[in-house]
């Protein structure tokens, strides 16, 4: 530990880390690392490493999620304040949606072990397995373990190959039916607080390092099936096809329209599967992805309503057959004024305007909202992109936004959160 405190720069040191988890990757452009593979397992080791070496106990639960834990000072309070991120990617992402707030949450335990300090309260450090959902179209399975909401529906979900969360999971060494011994209870829980890039570009257009977030928006993702009978291209005239694909189509540009008519909302088709997909056939079946999204629960339930309308109208018209699974539901997750509070004062302690700004992106805290208050800290990424190779932050940037985590750690208070 003493030779990564050797490099004085926090944004340094810890880009530098950024890089080396990014190295554990699937071949191919970008990083992509998904839920419970062999990439999962190496990335989890490393990080387990540096948890330890900043002076963490270590352990891993039955979602796979890597928990680091520094201790109070003598005498200190029950409970713990959470920090973290997730580990898990989308396909050809980033280095740093996810990884970037737990290597910067580590960084902060490591300074404080150098130092030799203790504060009144635990802090433990939650790398979670799954939030992005990639592999199973289903988000957050970390973090819901964590907090004590998965289901026996969402081990039930199988991946593209048709492996269902609990076999994965029993693949990877784990047993599915302890993961309630992952659920924390509220009592445990004295808060979360989660550093992550914006995936946005506010910050870049205020030229602001950082920034707090108010409320995490609500999100709806389903899984749209759509099913004729396969046939020749060439031998069937256009008006007597009921082709799937047209009514994907179709639905992919109501989804546009409905979105676009309701504020703050949007909506898209991210996944297209056409079967059998042959240039020269009809196809015979179209499942496709509906991500939705808003910024309170009530604006959600009218786009979602809406759509739900259109989806049987278009199946209905088209004369095709139609089945709809829901694969994810999260209500809006406001952030707690008192941490936001908190946030502020150590913004402004750099001499940073603090600027409040939601999320449109789907977080851990959505989960974690459950167990107690939460909070978010961004940081600016260039041009907001993000998901994707190109997903950029500068080290001075890194450097501040560990400075204010570091000094809302030390300042935290548990009864004004």
């Amino acid at each position: 530990m003493a030779d990564y405190l050797s490099e004085s720069d926090p944004g340094t040191r810890i880009l530098r880390r950024c890089d080396e988890l990014a190295a554990i990757s699937r071949p191919g452009t970008g990083v992509t690392r998904l839920y419970l593979t062999g990439e999962h397992r190496a990335a989890m080791e490393l990080v387990s490493r540096w948890m330890r070496e900043a002076g963490m106990t270590v352990h891993t639960d039955h979602a796979a999620n890597v928990i680091g834990r520094y201790p109070p000072a003598a005498g200190g309070r029950n409970g713990s304040l959470l920090l973290g991120s997730h580990i898990d990617s989308v396909i050809d992402a980033g280095k740093y949606d996810g990884p970037l707030g737990v290597i910067a949450a580590i960084d902060c335990i490591a300074v404080l072990n150098g130092e030799g300090r203790r504060l009144p309260f635990g802090i433990e450090i939650l790398a979670f397995g799954d939030e992005e959902g990639t592999r199973f179209g289903t988000t957050l399975i970390g973090s819901r373990a964590v907090a004590g909401t998965l289901t026996p529906q969402d081990l039930a979900i199988r991946d593209k190959d048709n492996i269902s969360v609990e076999t994965a999971l029993r693949t990877f060494g784990l047993d599915p039916n302890a993961l309630a011994s992952a659920a924390r209870s509220p009592g445990d829980v004295l808060a979360y607080v989660e550093l992550h890039i914006e995936q946005g570009p506010v910050l870049e257009g205020e030229d602001l390092p950082v920034g707090v977030v108010t409320a995490i928006n609500a999100q709806t993702r389903k899984v749209v099936t759509l099913k004729s009978e396969a046939n020749h291209a060439g031998t069937v005239p256009m008006r007597l096809r009921h082709d799937p694909f047209l009514a994907a189509a179709e639905i992919a540009l109501a989804l546009e329209k409905t979105a676009s008519g309701i504020p703050d909302a949007v909506g898209t088709v991210g996944q297209v599967d056409v079967r059998p997909g042959a240039s020269n056939v009809i196809p015979g079946s179209v499942t496709m992805s509906l991500d939705m999204r808003a910024r309170t629960d009530a604006l959600l339930r009218r786009l979602t309503a809406a759509m739900d309308g259109e989806i049987e109208r278009i199946a209905q018209a088209r004369g095709v057959g139609l089945e709809v699974e829901p694969m994810l539901e999260t209500k809006a997750a406001p952030c707690s004024p008192g941490l936001i509070g908190q946030l502020d004062r150590a913004i402004g302690g750099s001499g940073i305007k603090p600027l409040h700004l939601p999320s449109g992106a789907g977080h851990d805290g959505m989960a974690m909202n459950a167990l107690g208050p939460i909070a978010m800290l961004f940081v600016r990424c260039k041009g907001g992109v993000s998901h994707s190779p190109l997903e950029s932050v500068t080290a001075g940037d890194v450097t501040i936004a560990a400075n204010v985590l570091r000094d809302f750690i030390i300042g935290f208070d548990p009864e004004k959160s």
